[in-house]
């Protein structure tokens, strides 16, 4: 049986596999040359002979039917998880005749759907047939695909005819962006007056060079910055513009993508990774991404198109983690405690029940999630102090 199915996929595939009406027909052909044969009669070598003819057109048409047709692909936009893929196909007939009764299929990764297929009636000659279909991705990641297959049965069903063109696809689909209202995990992270500074401090502190310009005084601003003397000359308030020496804050958002993880928890700190950096960039905060595949990235698509592609125990590269302030992500309670100086982490325990057990040894704050509940209130919750 095997056997059966594996010879018809090769003959369908590399040149032409008979329906079952063509076996049928075949074998008709054949009891009525046998009785021609025994019998003498015309009549029936007259109708093997048709039957033979019509099995010989109806398994040579086919062939032709699939030549003349390139198929191309238009780009995919990507989306986000739980939204709707757009996939765009053109079949375009270069030849003098019209392409009839065609079967197209897109081998999609299993991941993101079936196969689909959908049959086309006709393709007039020198013109393009569009095919438009939708898939909705349920999960995030990077999708490559690139196999469509073109079969026909044309004119008359007798014999089948398949051929695949490579038709190269990537689709893109970026983890979900918790809209978080408010975040202790950034808000708190680097508020140590030690690296922060205010100009307004330095100005108290500072005995020349903190006046960048002079301008006139407008609604709103501090008494204290009005030049008096100057205002006295030109009859006017005049306030002076200060150097404004700030300490940039910068936070790394760092993914432990190289430790081991169970999948539901590492798809939950993808999410949580995405909404904190978008949360931290809504903050006006300098916020890069950290992965062990990738290193530091910033800029939203980047940062995306990084989480859509991470993937768990994925190989590091030669980069050290960060040293600057980091919100660390993982499930390895063992790298809580070398983090640097001012870190903050989330842990993502193996099971509710360690979730339960507290926070895991650790000189930073930050927060245990429960698998059980909702991300996106954990996110917003106070840290647990150490």
């Amino acid at each position: 049986m095997k056997f059966t199915v594996a010879l018809a996929e090769w003959l369908e595939t590399h040149w032409v596999a008979p329906a079952h009406s063509g076996w049928v027909l075949a074998g008709l052909a054949v009891c009525f040359f046998g009785a021609a044969t025994n019998t003498m009669a015309g009549w029936l070598y007259v109708l093997s002979g048709t039957i033979f003819a019509l099995l010989g057109l109806a398994a040579i048409l086919p062939l032709r039917s699939l030549r003349h047709l390139n198929i191309r692909r238009l780009p995919m936009t990507p989306i986000g998880a739980g939204d709707t893929l757009t996939v765009e196909l053109e079949i375009e007939n270069t030849s003098k005749a019209a392409k009839t009764l065609l079967q197209l299929q897109d081998l999609l990764p299993y991941v993101l759907s079936q196969p689909l297929q959908t049959a086309v009636e006709v393709i007039p000659p020198k013109s393009v047939y569009r095919w438009v279909y939708y898939v909705t991705a349920k999960r995030r990641g990077v999708y490559r695909w690139h196999e469509v297959q073109l079969r026909t049965g044309t004119p008359l069903g007798l014999f089948w005819s398949r051929r695949s063109q490579e038709v190269p696809a990537k689709a893109i689909v970026y983890p979900q962006v918790l809209p978080l209202a408010n975040c202790p995990l950034v808000d708190s992270l680097g508020q140590d007056e030690s690296i922060k500074f205010q100009s307004d401090r330095r100005y108290q502190a500072a005995t020349e060079g903190v006046t960048r310009a002079l301008r006139p005084y407008r609604y709103g601003d501090p008494t204290r910055l009005i030049h008096w003397r100057i205002s006295a000359r030109f009859d006017e308030f005049v306030v002076r513009e200060l150097e404004v020496i700030t300490g940039g804050q910068e936070i790394v958002i760092a993914l432990d993508s190289a430790s081991r993880w169970e999948e539901d928890n590492f798809e939950s700190a993808v999410i949580a990774a995405a909404s904190l950096y978008f949360y931290a960039s809504r903050c006006q905060l300098a916020v890069t991404l950290w992965t062990a595949g990738t290193g530091l990235v910033r800029g939203n698509r980047v940062v995306l198109e990084t989480l859509a592609a991470v993937e768990a125990q994925e190989k590091a590269r030669e980069i050290q983690r960060p040293t600057l302030p980091l919100i660390w992500l993982t499930q390895n309670a063992s790298t809580l405690d070398s983090l640097p100086v001012s870190s903050r982490w989330v842990f993502f325990p193996a099971s509710s029940e360690d979730s339960d057990r507290g926070s895991p040894l650790s000189n930073f704050s930050g927060l245990v999630i429960n698998p059980e509940q909702p991300l996106q209130p954990q996110l917003q919750k106070p840290l647990r102090s150490l």
